[in-house]
């Protein structure tokens, strides 16, 4: 029997419903039976991460130990978290479960190196990049980041928190597009979308730069590691 991937959901909810989506999508199948199994629990009730990080907020770890363990009950063999600031308590939720727990931001790092890439322009929350937590990976495979300033980061916060997660069309995106370039001209290869809700950001405002989906990198990840096959134009 295959095994069962189990998605630590709710950081937000757009972005859980993005890796499913590609979880699906990724899949090699040609019936319904040949698709994965998947446990969701979309825990709205996580406080959120940066402000957790930055302000000394509530504390998330609690609710996604919950779910973590909860899938886990539920018959899942894998974990993975769609939130990138969320793993910087990655390791404070290891020691509560007793199955894999697969990190998004170590497989981006992999996934990158692969390629042959050496410098990548990191977008992601004001929290990832305090925790460093990308840099620290892709230090160990000799990878360089440059990082929008803070007089730029302002516009990427803004595109995830009052664009995406509060279902906004309509928000100016000129700012964030001039941020973006801004990397590539100090030599950036790629893009790394270090936020869960950066994904559904591109494709909702129609950015087309050079990137990096950690979203779709762990998916593929996952659907390998239950047994399933993933289409060839995602390896």
């Amino acid at each position: 029997m295959r095994k069962t991937i189990g998605i630590l959901g709710g950081m937000g909810p757009l972005a859980t419903c993005d890796l499913f989506s590609k979880i699906i999508q990724i899949t090699d199948a040609s019936c319904d039976q040949e698709h994965v199994r998947i446990c969701i629990d979309n825990n709205t009730e996580i406080s959120d991460r940066t402000n957790a990080i930055i302000r000394h907020g509530k504390d998330p770890v609690p609710e996604m130990v919950k779910s973590a363990v909860r899938l886990q009950s539920f018959g899942a063999d894998v974990l993975i978290m769609p939130c990138n600031t969320a793993h910087y308590f990655y390791d404070r939720i290891l020691p509560f479960v007793d199955i894999p727990f697969l990190s998004m931001i170590d497989e981006t790092a992999k996934a990158i190196s692969d390629r042959g890439l050496r410098k990548i322009g990191l977008l992601a929350t004001d929290g990832t990049l305090q925790t460093a937590v990308y840099e620290k990976a892709f230090k160990k495979r000799g990878i360089s980041i440059v990082v929008p300033p803070p007089e730029n980061q302002v516009h990427i916060m803004d595109l995830i928190y009052n664009g995406v997660k509060a279902g906004n069309k309509e928000i100016d995106t000129k700012p964030t597009k001039k941020t973006i370039e801004d990397l590539f001209r100090k030599g950036a290869q790629t893009l790394v979308l270090g936020c869960t809700e950066l994904p559904v950001a591109f494709d909702l405002y129609g950015f087309d730069y050079p990137k990096t989906d950690p979203t779709l990198i762990l998916a593929s990840r996952a659907v390998q590691f239950v047994g399933a096959k993933v289409k060839k134009e995602y390896l």
